[in-house]
């Protein structure tokens, strides 16, 4: 029980004994005391006659008025409200109630009489409010100065002496659970359980003729071991482990939950335990609760055999080869957490060993692991954890691969960093394993199988590849088509995938190597050099722009072929002196004209447009990529269509190129713009030819 949660424990030991309390009580039950008296006056009058009766009277008339005092403090102590309870406390109650655990001379005296009868009926209804006040820990320590331990295992004691069967049955299912309240997220009194001797009757009380008793038993077994090595050790060296295998293959499902749930307990944190217990012959028993109609069984079962597979290497393949396997696969795919969290949690430690991988991965569990990733972070923790020791394995990454589980592990959203660093591993691992013989087998797949297969691959590949295995992958395998059929998909979310592992290709191809080619052309050039830009100095032409003269000098023009046209072809500008160049600003010009004097030129964006366009005009390869690269760094969601309809009118072959892998790897902002989709579509026969080209020619500096 101390594996959920303190809140969670509480309440499910509190229905436990309501529920027991309301099942066990045949009689009539007795009238409460008149109406118009609070709260506090009801209990402190019933603590009076707590206090007043003697534990060893038996007049009737005392003994209807004590038990109808005992039940009106049960009903009281059921109260959700703390205050009631806390006020059953600072009234005195657990002294008298203890005081009526003890066993009365008359009962010594006369076993098995009316006598005893009577006080174990008494015992059962404190025991009972006992039970409930312990819940709360600020109660616990108050109820164990009050001596109530003691007399609690002197109780566990009376099934060796006791003949009343049906009624002893009752009080120590009610004794065991007040352990259980007692040493429930409490260290101090789970060691004190066993210095006073508690554990021998409880671990006896197992083999006991009654079911629920056994269970009552095994329930505070199970709270008094956990955390606890010495508690641990005892219950095992009195002999408990056979009795507990046994109630592991009870048809009863209560039974065999409390058995699991107390060897869960007990072999947690404890190497050695976990061998005492497989020891005893629990892996069989064990492995056969994961067919369980129990799910708490079954649950407590996978958690059992996760911990069994970290004992040694020998478990894990024992484990597995006992059938283990495909009932924790189908849990993976229950609808209840709990199940999907445990079975991910034993297979994630089954997959440590090589031949379990395969086994795993043939019985359907890298599907059923991957789905679990976009669940709440407890199951993705696990399912994270077990798909990476899964990633080891060189046959596994084909199938992590073919069912989509790249792509969920690339874009899913993991809330805890441990769970982030094992998907990075898992990703790390399937990129090392994407060579040779799993790279063959997947081209392969992506030439011949099922269409999404193909493009679960394409995508996968884009990312894991090596940049030397592009061509063959995406050009000679037509990895490209599948991609380029992805980005024109009518759903969305392929677009953007699609998107995503182009961009990824252009980045391993290393495009900006040559996209942007700034470098001086390769034929011989004379540049007059800076001093000579709008110097009249030697100047033989002049040009006027908006008013402006600017000198320039004849020879050192002829780069442009519109220049050279200009001043060698039958042109009235052959022989002119003064020219005068329309539609372009003083400082384009200038900006241009600095270019063909020195080779290279700063362009800033609030001009580059227009240079562009004038480069373009005149026909100077050079300043156009200058331009082109000044516009590419520049670009944003807001100007990138406007630029890519200027590198279209402008022939910019490079920052068209630019434009397009930005809108690639921009998708999930982009996408939201009207003209989006429509533009990517026109253009897919361009991205086509250009990633034909770049994976083609692409080489690495």
């Amino acid at each position: 029980m101390e594996n959920c949660s303190s809140a969670a424990a509480s309440r499910g030991l509190k229905r436990k004994l309501e529920h027991e309390d309301q099942a066990s009580s045949s009689e009539t039950k007795p009238s409460s005391p008149q109406s118009n008296l609070n709260i506090s006056e009801k209990i402190l009058e019933q603590v009076s006659l707590l206090n007043s009766a003697s534990s060893s009277s038996f007049i009737p008339f005392d003994r209807a008025l004590l038990k109808n005092a005992i039940w009106i403090l049960s009903q009281l102590a059921k109260n959700e409200d703390l205050v009631v309870v806390d006020a059953i406390v600072n009234s005195g109650a657990v002294p008298a109630l203890v005081r009526h655990l003890q066993v009365p001379d008359a009962v010594k005296a006369d076993p098995g009489g009316i006598t005893e009868y009577y006080w174990l009926e008494k015992v059962k209804g404190c025991a009972f409010i006992l039970g409930l006040l312990a819940i709360q820990p600020v109660h616990q320590q108050l109820i164990i100065d009050a001596g109530a331990l003691p007399c609690l295992i002197d109780l566990l004691r009376r099934h060796k002496t006791c003949t009343l069967s049906r009624l002893l049955c009752s009080v120590l299912r009610r004794v065991a659970d007040v352990i259980t309240s007692l040493a429930l997220r409490n260290s101090g009194i789970k060691s004190l359980v066993r210095m006073e001797g508690g554990i021998p009757p409880l671990v006896e009380l197992l083999e006991f003729n009654d079911t629920e008793v056994q269970r009552a038993a095994a329930g505070a077994l199970r709270t008094v071991a956990f955390n606890n090595d010495s508690n641990k050790n005892q219950i095992v060296e009195c002999n408990a482990l056979p009795t507990l295998v046994l109630m592991l293959q009870s048809e009863d499902s209560k039974t065999h939950y409390e058995a699991v749930n107390l060897i869960v307990n007990l072999v947690h944190s404890s190497p050695n335990m976990k061998k005492h217990v497989l020891q005893a012959g629990a892996l069989q028993p064990v492995i056969c609760l994961l067919s369980s109609s129990c799910q708490m069984s079954q649950r407590e079962a996978a958690h059992l055999l996760g911990q069994f597979a970290e004992a040694d290497a020998d478990c894990k393949v024992h484990i597995a080869q006992r059938g283990a396997i495909p009932p924790l696969v189908d849990m993976l795919k229950s609808p209840y957490v709990q199940l999907q969290e445990m079975s991910a949690f034993a297979l994630g430690r089954l997959a440590k060993d090589i031949h379990n991988q395969v086994g795993i991965a043939h019985n359907g569990g890298i599907e059923a692991l991957l789905s679990l990733l976009s669940n709440n972070a407890s199951l993705q923790h696990v399912a994270a954890f077990a798909l990476s020791c899964l990633a080891v394995n060189e046959e596994i990454v084909v199938d992590i691969i073919k069912t989509g589980g790249f792509q969920k592990l690339k874009a899913g959203i993991f809330k805890v960093h441990s769970t982030r660093e094992s998907v990075a591993k898992t990703l790390r691992r399937l990129e090392k394993r994407t060579t040779g013989r799993v790279l063959k087998r997947l081209i392969y797949l992506m030439r011949f199988s099922e269409k999404p297969v193909q493009r679960h691959i394409a995508f996968a590949l884009a990312y894991l590849c090596s940049p030397q295995d592009l061509k063959t992958i995406f050009i000679d395998n037509n990895g490209l088509e599948l991609l380029l059929g992805l980005l024109g998909s009518p759903d969305v979310k392929q677009k953007g995938d699609a998107s995503a592992a182009l961009h990824k290709l252009a980045f391993k191809a290393f495009f900006h190597v040559y996209l942007f080619d700034t470098s001086p052309s390769p034929t011989t050039q004379m540049y007059l050099g800076e001093e000579y830009v709008n110097n009249p100095k030697q100047s033989d032409v002049t040009f006027l722009v908006e008013g402006k003269h600017f000198y320039a000098h004849r020879n050192c023009l002829l780069s442009s072929d519109i220049f050279r046209a200009m001043f060698d072809g039958g042109y009235k500008e052959t022989k002119a002196k003064h020219i005068v160049i329309p539609d372009i600003k003083w400082d384009v010009f200038e900006l241009m004209m600095r270019f063909l004097y020195t080779g290279t030129v700063d362009v800033k964006l609030d001009v580059a447009q227009d240079l562009l366009k004038a480069a373009d005009q005149y026909l100077l390869d050079g300043l156009k990529r200058i331009c082109e690269y000044a516009l590419s760094q520049e670009l944003s969601d807001e100007n990138v269509l406007a630029l890519h309809a200027m590198s279209v009118d402008f022939n910019a072959t490079a920052l068209k190129h630019s434009c397009v892998l930005f809108m690639l790897k921009n998708f999930h902002t982009l996408c939201f713009k009207p003209w989006y989709f429509s533009l990517v579509r026109s253009i897919i026969p361009d991205i086509q030819m250009f990633f034909s080209t770049l994976l083609t020619t692409s080489r690495r500096i």
